[in-house]
């Protein structure tokens, strides 16, 4: 069972100073060895990647509403996890910046504790929109811009993409946004349209992933729907075979290709059981959430790099 303070009688930490480099858990002058063994050491690139990472803020026990940035414990699990398994498959493509927020407690998504949400959203969104313009007027210089994100990050990011990009001079800039994790409408934004070519930019990709064959309890409100991107091939392929998998991240450190293959429905992706070791383990658990990324980490890869190039090659046709 949850717990939390009346919110009306909430204090929020205060709001990070983004010109403190301890308010970035990433940025290219302060990547984290687990991700210089995964991606190699910081080299500067022709393109920013701003990733905004899911709700890492789960202890039952912790009566606040939004995380605090200066929680040493929940900071090293962020890094150890969601920027080593997630945060990692963007760092070919450009130079990764990854904000620490005061992110929503995960009660916020459970009744009776939901009646709050969008008030604690609304502190989560505050720091990731300074982060975001700091960013902007500190570090970018101009450059293409990918965004990436999971779950909670992914409302966030959906919010930034509405207020700084969609139909704004910044959508110039944008070359791919990366939304799993979340239920994105394919109306939601005005000129911001999904993506639906491998090497199409300018608009984002978005996917839930689940056991084949099971729906979640919540299918009908969080899920049904949804814009449900192929991860894999990223057209409008409805089902992919083990061969067209280019990889999963797995928790020994190793990719696997060639490990899962999956069928879309409305809102979800269904995975089957992938080809891992151990993957027993696995055989009752029907929800891939937490994995949304790394199941198709080299995918994501590759795909970024691609999207790049496109952008690029787009971008040096309309400057002659």
């Amino acid at each position: 069972m949850y717990r939390a303070i009346p919110f009306e009688k909430y204090e929020p930490s205060k709001s990070p100073d983004y010109s403190n480099s301890e308010s970035w858990a990433v940025k290219p002058d302060k990547y984290p060895e687990s991700l210089k063994k995964i991606v190699g050491h910081s080299k500067r690139k022709n393109c920013d990647v701003f990733f905004v990472y899911p709700t890492m803020f789960l202890d039952r026990k912790d009566v606040r509403w939004n995380a605090d940035i200066n929680d040493k414990s929940l900071n090293k699990n962020i890094i150890d996890k969601t920027i080593k398994y997630q945060a990692s498959a963007f760092g070919k493509a450009g130079n990764l910046y990854v904000p620490f927020y005061r992110q929503s407690h995960y009660k916020v998504y459970i009744e009776p504790f939901s009646e709050y949400e969008e008030k604690s959203r609304a502190i989560a969104y505050s720091d990731i929109r300074k982060a975001f313009k700091y960013f902007l007027d500190n570090f970018n210089d101009g450059k293409p811009i990918i965004l990436a994100s999971h779950s909670q990050g992914s409302i966030l990011c959906a919010m930034l993409i509405k207020e700084f990009f969609d139909d704004k001079p910044l959508q110039k800039k944008l070359v791919v946004a990366y939304l799993p994790g979340s239920k994105i409408l394919d109306d939601y934004f005005k000129k911001i349209k999904k993506l639906e070519k491998s090497d199409a930019t300018g608009g984002y990709v978005s996917w839930n992933t689940y056991k084949k064959g099971s729906y979640p309890k919540n299918y009908e409100q969080w899920f049904k729907g949804g814009t449900t991107s192929n991860p894999i091939t990223w057209n409008n392929k409805i089902k992919t075979q083990y061969k067209d998998h280019k990889g999963l991240f797995y928790t020994d450190n190793k990719i696997y290709p060639n490990s899962v293959k999956i069928t879309i429905i409305d809102g979800l992706v269904w995975s089957h059981l992938p080809r891992i070791p151990n993957r027993l383990f696995l055989v009752l658990k029907k929800d891939y959430h937490a994995a949304d990324i790394n199941l198709f980490w080299k995918d994501i890869e590759v795909n970024a790099v691609e999207r790049l190039k496109s952008w690029e090659k787009i971008n040096l046709i309309e400057n002659k």
